[in-house]
């Protein structure tokens, strides 16, 4: 780890990013609704809700874009309302299908501008737009969007199923740079064939249907660590990880210290438990589609996530007591 960061710094930076507190509110959500669905496997928690459909899972799921987000660069904001949705599916194991939209605008130039960005986001994944919502005439510009993927019902990453023992696997795209738009955003998508971004994607369905991996999610809004403990909340587990080998780029060329690294959306990355036999495989297959991996830590049944540098250690979530989602419940076990 370098730039002078200290544990302490870094678990601070993780635990006051908005990227984390605004996960807060989920669990009192969740707690207000029910759900009674024999043929609902896997809910609140997970990337994408599992539903049974005969011998497939159907998987769905929906994400909105920062306002923020939206005001500095509508293209960039209608390519991540597709590119975040595929990788819920991916992350998931399974295969996009088709995404729908909801769009809401105040000027023409910001409608136009978004959907060209979706437009290029659904043609180079492959995915997609067959339908939605506009709202033309709102005082304020925001889209969301919905996905529908598949996956064999046995093949499913869940991300509440990691296990002691297991050995944490984080996988990140670095060729790519800070996006000029958000500097909270590293993009390393829109430069790349769709081929490579598609090999990327199949990969995670390729581990899911194999069982190489016990649990994953996608890096999303709260960084790599701020990721790992929602997959860790979701199991009821804790873990220990190394910060010096988390995957990074060149920060000083980037202009950006390592804390600012682990709070960053990464484009392509995802976070994942294997067993330790598994482990040196899972990141060959990273690495043959362009990707970089590294074992960073461990998972234990303690509820704490640490992090450690050299003979520092801190704690960054104690999740029993004071999660980032605050599920306070139990892991539902999956009926398959």
């Amino acid at each position: 780890m370098k730039n002078n960061c200290s544990v302490d710094s870094v678990a601070r930076a993780v635990r006051e990013y908005e990227g984390v507190t605004r996960k807060h509110a989920i669990g009192a959500m969740i707690r207000s609704l029910k759900i009674d669905s024999p043929d609902v496997i896997a809910s609140f928690g997970e990337d994408a809700a599992v539903i049974r459909n005969g011998d497939q899972a159907l998987l769905l799921a929906a994400d909105g874009i920062w306002s923020r987000l939206m005001e500095a660069d509508p293209w960039w904001a209608g390519y991540c309302a597709v590119l975040v949705n595929v990788h819920d599916i991916a992350a998931m194991g399974g295969r996009p299908v088709a995404c729908v939209d909801v769009l809401s605008f105040n000027n023409e130039e910001i409608r136009e501008k978004v959907t060209q960005g979706m437009s290029h986001a659904s043609a180079q994944f492959g995915v997609p737009v067959v339908g939605g919502h506009l709202h033309p005439d709102t005082p304020y510009s925001v889209i969301d969007v919905a996905i529908l993927g598949v996956a064999r019902l046995d093949s499913v990453i869940f991300s509440h199923t990691a296990r002691e023992g297991d050995r944490i696997v984080t996988a990140v795209d670095l060729e790519g740079r800070v996006h000029p738009s958000c500097i909270l955003n590293w993009d390393s998508v829109t430069m790349k064939t769709a081929e490579e971004v598609r090999r990327q994607v199949q990969l995670m369905q390729d581990l899911g249907e194999s069982h190489l991996v016990t649990a994953g999610k996608d890096i999303s809004n709260p960084g790599v660590i701020g990721t790992l403990g929602m997959l860790l909340e979701t199991s009821s587990k804790g873990a220990v990880i190394e910060l010096d080998r988390i995957p990074r780029p060149n920060l000083e060329r980037q202009g950006i210290r390592f804390e600012h690294w682990v709070r960053m959306y990464p484009g392509m990355g995802f976070v994942l438990t294997a067993r330790e036999e598994h482990v040196e495989r899972v990141i060959k297959s990273f690495e043959e589609v362009g990707m970089t991996a590294a074992e960073i830590g461990y998972v234990t049944d303690t509820g704490n996530l640490d992090i450690r540098h050299g003979e520092e250690q801190t704690s960054v979530f104690d999740l029993r007591s004071d999660g980032i989602m605050r599920l306070f419940i139990d892991p539902i076990v999956p009926v398959v």
